[in-house]
């Protein structure tokens, strides 16, 4: 695992960046520009928005994913997987999966982390212990493929809110629409929370606007140490749910407050 990490994502960080009304007008300044909007659409994904208001709402998990050397028909075979079909497990830290077009088989996920603080620094994109885990588990899953090299690894940084789902909302007046906390499930929810985000912007009521989770909020995240705190006590939870069968009273009373893909 020679190739180093990289994230699609670290470029598009905003250094500094402060919003305000100016008459009709939205006034967005960041460390490149400022720029005068009449309506905003608002999409800070994992980095710390601009909204106050939302700077407890979501907190930075990184996601890391490693991919094989192209492998041999001979050696797919042996897999009994059809190509076409991409694979997610149904564990609580769950591994996803997929073969590429070189026949290389791409497998990520499990191993999410936070850290302290909401944390995103340069050299948290790289863990090493994160990648020898999937590693292993990707042997365990695929014994067959024994002596398999991985030429890849990077990771990204997803935006995680209390109930592991997007939220939405408008603010100044309806001028700003925003959308945060994908928790990953972004690829296709991107293109309907622009959608949401579109309705909000235009005043409209819609099929979409109406539905609960656009209408409503999760709870946000506790001060530190709390946030830290929680979250370690939640990801062992659902380890030992995963190993066992059994969810604990801690899992149990997130699943009664909402909180979680169970909410």
């Amino acid at each position: 695992m020679s190739s180093p990490a990289a994230s699609s994502c670290a470029t598009a960080r905003i250094d500094s960046q402060t919003r305000r009304q100016q008459g009709d007008r939205v006034v967005v300044k960041t460390g490149e520009a400022v720029i005068s909007a009449g309506k905003v659409a608002l999409a800070t994904n994992a980095f710390p928005s601009p909204l106050r208001r939302l700077r407890w709402s979501v907190v930075p998990v990184f996601d890391y994913v490693l991919a094989t050397e192209p492998l041999t028909n001979a050696q797919l075979e042996k897999t009994r997987w059809d190509p076409a079909i991409g694979v997610a497990d149904s564990g609580n830290q769950f591994h996803y999966y997929r073969q590429t077009a070189d026949n290389r088989i791409l497998w990520g996920g499990y191993d999410a982390i936070y850290h302290y603080g909401r944390s995103i620094r340069e050299e948290h994109y790289d863990r090493t212990e994160t990648f020898e885990t999937l590693a292993r588990h990707f042997f365990e899953t695929f014994p067959q493929l024994a002596g398999t090299k991985f030429t890849h690894r990077w990771s990204g940084i997803i935006d995680t809110s209390t109930r592991f789902c997007a939220f939405f909302g408008r603010v100044h007046r309806g001028r700003t629409a925003f959308a945060v906390g994908f928790t990953g499930l972004g690829v296709g929810a991107s293109r309907f929370a622009a959608d949401v985000m579109l309705d909000l912007l235009d005043g409209q009521l819609t099929e979409r606007t109406e539905l609960a989770m656009v209408r409503t909020k999760p709870l946000p995240f506790p001060p530190e140490p709390i946030a830290w705190l929680g979250i370690q006590v939640t990801q062992w939870a659902m380890r030992r749910h995963d190993a066992t069968g059994r969810r604990n009273l801690w899992l149990r009373v997130l699943d009664r407050l909402g909180l979680g893909f169970d909410s």
